[in-house]
């Protein structure tokens, strides 16, 4: 690889780096050609993207970045693949499910909502993590539903507006 080639790597890893919340380092190595395919599969369904990078690459484009990945780049050793998901735990969510046939994908580390995770430990803590989406759905959950109410005032009052007034009058008070 020329020396412009790795430049350009290290420029497209930086937009990558910058472009995604979360992002989880991994270790595939020996998983055969089948076994990986199917991995690959399970990111896709899961829209994650997996790519193998080199780790000097990768170490380059993280101190490119303007963000701080904190020791996150002590990881990189070995066989490293990078996982970019919009949702914080659906990395984490396919490692732990691929792992009930396979001693692999390894969690190196992650780097999720500016936050990082380093080791294989960390895994369980990271499928538990809700998303923004689900913290606001478990959020409105809690609240009252005000078109739950209007929905039940329709029905209890025959539809007559002044039926829908009392009605939700009386669930204030």
């Amino acid at each position: 690889m020329t020396r412009e080639e790795k430049s350009k790597v290290i420029v497209e890893l930086t937009a990558q780096l910058a472009d995604n919340a979360n992002i989880y380092l991994a270790d595939i190595s020996g998983l055969n050609a089948g076994t990986t395919s199917d991995l690959r599969r399970a990111c896709f369904k899961a829209n994650i993207k997996l790519a193998v990078v080199k780790n000097t690459l990768l170490e380059k484009a993280m101190e490119a970045s303007e963000r701080d990945f904190g020791n996150l780049p002590s990881t990189l050793k070995g066989n490293t693949s990078v996982m970019y998901s919009e949702t914080g735990n659906a990395p984490a969510k396919v490692i732990k499910a691929f792992r009930k046939k396979s001693e692999k994908p390894l969690l190196k580390g992650a780097f999720i909502e500016e936050a990082v995770y380093i080791g294989d430990d960390q895994l369980d803590m990271l499928v538990d993590i809700k998303s923004k989406e689900e913290l606001i759905g478990a959020i409105l959950g809690l609240l009252p539903s005000p078109a739950k109410n209007v929905i039940t005032a329709l029905k209890s009052s025959g539809g007559k507006l002044s039926g829908i007034l009392k009605t939700l009058s009386q669930k204030e008070g």
